[in-house]
């Protein structure tokens, strides 16, 4: 059995999780009047939320030392970077259901809501089974691998995410338990129709996007348990990539179909930190074989999504040029 190290202590967890809170509750106030989101609110909210991890970084490299802060940065990129793939699946799912302009930072506001509450139950499982033996980094590993040919397999084949709500299984069971309004009813997610309780467009879309939360968890968690052990980590970096969600929608909204290469960065990230987590557990059993160390890992991530950036932008700019011409 395994002891996870953890630089948190009772007290530390309490704070956050309250700090959490309440940035969450400054979130839904913002929204409470739903209104479409400017740029220059957009980007000012996406720097707050970048700004908060690094200051929370320098922090734990002042108390604890280097590695858990390297660690936590680590364990930041890998999370913000899945989270764009999340920002992508969101944007179809809001076109979609045509959910008007001014109220999508509601419904990303859930999202985000419903996917901390997903993680918390994943990285607590997940500590739970890395505890139980060490055979648990293979099993992660082995996830990370097969979610890693998937990925790359679907980028290759230029394979788009499909949203078709008639078919979601989750849209047509809430169908079955409740009407549906027709419209949209402000920030409403229920009304009271011809003498009955209805569900709103927007309850429809929030149960959609929280369905896909759930499939990325899968993901997300095991590949940030595979640079660091500790739940307490895992759960910030979680938590600062996620915060930062809806403000950073409306910042990359108009850029996120030309990342056309980022499926290909994400595949080879998953696939290395699976070779990481395979490697960590046989280092364990024979102490020959290489482990591979966080700083590394911060660097062959940083340097994958910088590549896929800018071969994504060039791409998308020889393809204008060509068009133009033509």
């Amino acid at each position: 059995m395994l002891d996870l190290p953890s630089i948190a202590s009772a007290q530390l967890w309490a704070i956050s999780v309250a700090v959490l809170l309440a940035l969450l509750a400054v979130d839904f106030v913002i929204t409470r009047r739903p209104h479409e989101v400017a740029m220059r609110e957009a980007v000012g909210w996406s720097l707050f939320y970048l700004a908060l991890p690094a200051a929370f970084g320098a922090l734990i490299w002042h108390l604890y030392g280097r590695r858990p802060a390297m660690e936590f940065y680590t364990g930041y990129v890998v999370e913000k970077s899945l989270s764009v793939d999340n920002l992508f699946v969101f944007m179809l799912l809001l076109a979609a259901f045509s959910v008007p302009p001014w109220l999508a930072q509601r419904v990303l506001l859930y999202g985000i809501a419903g996917a901390l509450v997903l993680r918390a139950i994943f990285i607590a499982a997940g500590a739970v089974v890395l505890q139980s033996g060490t055979w648990a980094f293979l099993l992660f590993g082995g996830v990370l691998l097969l979610t890693a040919v998937k990925v790359f397999r679907e980028a290759l084949r230029h394979e788009d995410y499909q949203v078709d709500i008639e078919t979601m299984r989750s849209v047509r069971l809430m169908r079955r338990l409740m009407p549906v309004t027709a419209e949209y009813q402000g920030g409403r997610l229920t009304v009271r129709q011809n003498g009955r309780r209805a569900l709103t467009p927007l309850a429809l879309v929030v149960v959609a996007v929280f369905m896909t939360d759930l499939v990325f968890a899968v993901d997300s968690v095991p590949a940030v348990y595979g640079v660091t052990e500790d739940p307490y980590l895992v759960f910030a970096t979680n938590a600062f990539a996620l915060l930062g969600l809806r403000a950073l929608y409306f910042v990359l909204h108009n850029v996120l179909d030309r990342l056309r290469h980022l499926n290909h960065g994400l595949a080879i990230i998953l696939a290395f930190i699976g070779v990481k987590l395979v490697l960590h557990w046989a280092h364990g059993l024979w102490s020959g074989v290489p482990d591979i160390p966080t700083d590394a890992s911060l660097v062959v991530i940083a340097v994958t999504l910088a590549t896929v950036t800018a071969t994504s932008l060039y791409s998308d700019r020889r393809d204008r040029v060509t068009t133009s011409v033509r």
